[in-house]
């Protein structure tokens, strides 16, 4: 491509990806840290996409540009009791979920006089945790589980864990999308669960509903009395692809793509996660280990959580198209593409890393093929975007259904962000979309500059 001068367009500066760091030594280091203490600095290598120290006044809530609760006993149409047999409601009230003021978060399970528990969820907005392609995606999070044990402990349930995006708005396709489980305990055991749940329900490939999981003692102080970092590596640099459970920096569970059919790991990994954190009282976990909510379980022990962080490392490789369908609503790469015109792919420095599509400008475009909306309309495009572009420039981009052709069904104005790598998400719009279609992003401008760069889109309903 080239512009009227016959000088090539501009071609950003590709940013080198560091060496890594050997995961025990970081997250062994973050187990010894006081309780107040800050997420460790990312080793060498690892780049920080989320975090969450949890730093505030005592008794406020989280803070909802990271978080929103799942309040009532289900999501809206979901199965009921959370589809676990749990028996509490989760709340918003700052008596369930609230920071301390010591830089912690405290999820509290509270019994009332007529018998009835109120607990607390809450989900990152973001559902696009996956790694780069060829790279590496760590969750973790440093927590004292609730302090009760013995007959006291009976039906306490805390965890700390991953739904698939594809879930968000759906509801009904568990365990398809995939489920990763980075702590579990019930019953105040000192035993730290990990678990992947997939494929089909019952049986398939993870042996639904009990998932495939291993679980070991905390190690040291028990998992009751002190806090522990528990920790998922999830690894796109080896073959087979690999998911890899952690407590204090020590692996005690891994699951890989060679343990099931390739349709079922593609169904269970290829998209975004959301994060998880939980206090559950009942349910059929805790049924299965001889205990259920009684007289003498204890009300108001509190899941301790320090910090919440996700880092990404390596990859830099395009992303493939899929070889089946796409998803609306889970984040789509913008250098996934089937086919383009006029584009650039180029290594991001935005945030999970990977690469972006750039050099985009007036009469470019990019084609998605086979995007599901579903039954259920979408109404609203978001995308992840950045502009270099200079004094007086700027454009559209533009979604378009099936042809390039037809008139867009919605679109958002783009000028100068700070920087070619400066990016910021910003939403749209949309005529309602039902279906699979393919989707067209097209650019379109009154000046022939380029205006922008795309990492990834999704729509919403």
């Amino acid at each position: 491509m080239s512009d009227t001068s016959g000088i090539p367009r501009r071609r950003r500066a590709l940013v080198a990806v560091l060496a890594t760091l050997g995961l025990a030594a970081a997250v062994a280091s973050a187990a010894t840290l006081p309780a107040n203490a800050s997420a460790p600095t990312p080793p060498s290598g690892w780049t920080q996409v989320f975090l969450d120290d949890f730093n505030g006044s005592a008794g406020t809530g989280v803070n909802t540009s990271n978080w929103q609760y799942a309040t009532g006993t289900s999501y809206p149409g979901g199965p009921a009791n959370w589809g676990t047999g749990e028996v509490e409601t989760m709340t918003n009230s700052t008596s369930n979920v609230a920071l301390d003021g010591n830089g912690n978060l405290r999820i509290t399970p509270l019994r009332d006089s007529a018998g009835r528990w109120t607990s607390g969820r809450i989900e990152t907005n973001r559902t696009d945790f996956q790694p780069p392609a060829g790279g590496k995606l760590r969750v973790e999070a440093r927590i004292q589980m609730p302090n009760v044990t013995g007959t006291a402990a009976e039906g306490y349930w805390p965890a700390f864990w991953m739904l698939g995006a594809p879930y968000r708005g759906n509801y009904q396709n568990w365990p398809g999308v995939g489920e990763l489980d980075i702590m579990e305990n019930v019953q105040g055991m000192n035993r730290v669960w990990a678990t992947m749940h997939c494929g089909t329900n019952p049986g398939g490939p993870c042996n639904e509903t009990t998932g495939i999981g291993n679980n070991v003692a905390c190690p040291g102080s028990t998992c009751q009395s002190a806090f522990h970092t528990y920790t998922m590596e999830w690894d796109r640099s080896v073959s087979p692809e690999t998911i890899r459970f952690y407590v204090d920096g020590t692996q005690f569970h891994s699951v890989n793509a060679s343990q099931m059919d390739a349709t079922t790991w593609a169904n269970a990994t290829n998209h975004g996660f959301f994060v998880i954190l939980n206090v559950a009282m009942g349910g059929a976990f805790p049924d299965a280990f001889g205990g259920g909510l009684d007289s003498g379980t204890q009300s108001g022990v509190p899941m301790t959580v320090d910090y919440v962080q996700v880092l990404s490392a390596g990859g830099g490789g395009t992303t493939p198209p899929p070889s089946g369908g796409r998803d609306a609503y889970s984040t789509i790469q913008a250098e996934s593409y089937n086919s383009q015109s006029g584009t650039i792919t180029e290594t991001t420095t935005d945030t999970g890393g990977g690469q972006n599509i750039g050099a985009l400008a007036n009469g470019d475009w990019a084609l998605y093929q086979n995007v599901n909306f579903g039954s259920t309309a979408a109404t609203q495009f978001v995308a992840r975007v950045a502009s270099g572009a200079g004094g007086g420039v700027s454009g559209l981009v533009e979604v378009r259904l099936d042809s390039r052709s037809n008139a867009p069904i919605g679109s958002f104005a783009l000028a100068n962000t700070g920087g070619w790598q400066s990016w910021r998400t910003v939403p749209a719009n949309i005529s309602s979309a039902t279906g699979t279609h393919d989707v067209y992003l097209t650019f379109t401008s009154g000046q022939p500059a380029d205006f922008v760069n795309v990492n990834w889109f999704n729509f919403g309903h």
